[in-house]
């Protein structure tokens, strides 16, 4: 049969209503979909991810052929496979001869660079469509961003709630605030009946895959087993569902908490279906406004969770497709320190952090505080470069993609783009993680102790952080009262504290 578009199908696209699923035909079109290994190793991803979207991949491709399309699968291990989009696309190109390429356009810049050379390469048209599955296209983020000297994330989440119309109203916000975090950050205490996210047995097809990652990426990072994650989306779905049950009603308070040995709280642990398109962003919001309005969740859950969604998500998208491909760039303090070696390991004294990264390690997930208060902290605290920062958290978390990762470490956690989000640095004390915490109880390390070497690395740390970049905060308004602190001390107590961050610092080396 003659082929008169081919449509190339990603692998974080796994939605019926992709923009270029709805331009093709089931009669007259081709899909195509491909694992390569380029993919999953340019940087060397957890193998529970790789897991999970090759799996994903196979189910949605068994779905869309049941829905009446005509497919090409290229598995990891076909024998001719090219190991490229480009690759991969040109060999497809060559069996049907198609007379144009549809794709959405991807998340990421690097292959939506790619792709604008694609045209050339094949000597016939290809058409990037937007992706519509975002409540904010790129024009219209940019719209909002023009002319603007801060681009806080707080103002563009009240327009999208606007647009959404999610709890509003009429056109005030329900409740009669926009934000509820004030009531977010209650800290945990240990219950026997936390709940625990919705987990999927592996069928034949995921057993496949699990062996398959196996095999072909055995030495990356990360436990490939047990392996839980839903790959259907009807099994993100029960996901979701089982989320609003069981957790949603209490998520608002306790987002911010951590406690030892529990991994997952009353968080979703549903961005990494979201972000590969088993849900919908938008039906899940409406789906936890649902619950709020009737009156099985609290507003504070409902608006906190909605947030993360509609505010956080769209806006971190919008920043980075505004700024690269320069942004990847960014240091604002020119932090140069590589990567400690604990980051992979886990082999560390300090317990919040073993826990945060032995949890990344087994689960290929870890929540927000965990990464910006936890090992985003330490990062910044100790000088890393943002950019292995960056690398390493777009490779060990299920749900990392660059456009949605990399505003989070490079603006958001390290503070390297000097402020485009964040009106001063995360920079904390080991005083937040025991406020919000039990991990200093079961620490070798003394949170109460500011100086020497039973004390909490991050006591030295974050006044030496704070020194070594004092020309570039000390005019930052929200960071004033600090710096007048840090100026009552006495020399002595100045001294010790330099003393120890050096002691720390040469440590890590």
């Amino acid at each position: 049969m003659a082929v008169r578009n081919l449509v190339l199908v990603l692998g974080d696209q796994l939605s019926p209503d992709l923009s270029s699923l709805k331009a093709a035909d089931p009669a007259k079109d081709r899909l195509l979909m491909v694992e390569v290994r380029e993919e999953a190793t340019y940087v060397r991803h957890h193998k529970k991810k790789i897991a999970f979207l090759f799996a994903a991949m196979r189910r949605f491709a068994e779905a869309l052929r049941i829905a009446g399309w005509q497919l090409d699968y290229v598995p990891l291990d076909a024998k001719d496979n090219a190991g490229s989009f480009t690759g991969e696309v040109n060999r497809a190109v060559a069996r049907h001869s198609p007379e144009r390429l549809i794709v959405t356009e991807p998340g990421e810049w690097r292959l939506r660079d790619a792709m604008s050379r694609w045209a050339d390469d094949l000597g016939l048209p290809v058409d990037i469509l937007d992706d519509d599955r975002f409540v904010c296209s790129r024009a219209d983020f940019a719209a909002w961003a023009e002319g603007r000297k801060q681009l806080r994330m707080e103002f563009f989440y009240r327009d999208m709630r606007r647009r959404t119309g999610l709890l509003m109203d009429g056109d005030k916000p329900e409740g009669g605030k926009w934000n509820f975090d004030a009531e977010n950050r209650k800290p945990a205490k240990a219950d026997l009946f936390l709940p625990q996210p919705h987990r999927v047995d592996p069928d034949t097809i995921t057993q496949g895959v699990l062996d398959l990652v196996a095999q072909q990426f055995g030495d990356h990072f990360g436990d490939l087993l047990p392996f839980w994650f839903a790959v259907t989306a009807a099994q993100a779905e029960a996901a979701m569902e089982h989320f609003v049950e069981h957790a949603l009603p209490l998520f608002g308070d306790y987002q911010d908490a951590m406690l030892e040995g529990e991994r997952f709280l009353y968080h979703s642990v549903l961005s990494l279906y979201i972000n590969a398109g088993l849900l919908d962003p938008l039906a899940v919001c409406r789906r936890v406004e649902n619950e709020y309005r009737a009156g099985r969740v609290p507003l504070n859950a409902a608006e906190g969770f909605i947030r993360q969604i509609i505010g956080w998500r769209e806006y971190v998208r919008g920043i980075y497709w505004l700024k690269m491909p320069d942004y990847v760039e960014q240091n604002f303090f020119k932090a140069d320190r590589p990567l400690p070696d604990f980051y992979w390991t886990a082999e560390t004294d300090m317990a919040c952090v073993k826990a945060a990264v032995t949890q990344t390690k087994e689960e290929a997930y870890a929540h927000h505080i965990q990464r910006l208060m936890v090992t985003g902290n330490f990062a910044m605290l100790a000088g890393v470069d943002p950019r292995e920062v960056h690398e390493w958290y777009l490779a060990v978390y299920a749900d990392a993609y660059e456009w949605v990762e990399l505003p989070n470490t490079l603006g958001m956690s390290q503070f390297a783009d000097g402020g485009l989000l964040g009106s001063k640095p995360y920079a904390a004390s080991g005083n937040y993680i025991n406020k919000m915490s039990d991990h200093c109880a079961h620490c070798r390390y003394d949170v109460k102790q500011k100086t020497g070497d039973e004390a909490c690395p991050f006591n030295p740390l974050y006044w030496d952080f704070l020194l070594r970049n004092e020309s570039k905060l000390k005019g930052n308004p929200r960071l004033a009262q600090v710096y007048r602190t840090w100026a009552r001390m006495s020399p002595e107590k100045q001294k010790d504290y330099r003393k120890s961050a050096a002691k720390v610092l040469a440590d890590l080396r």
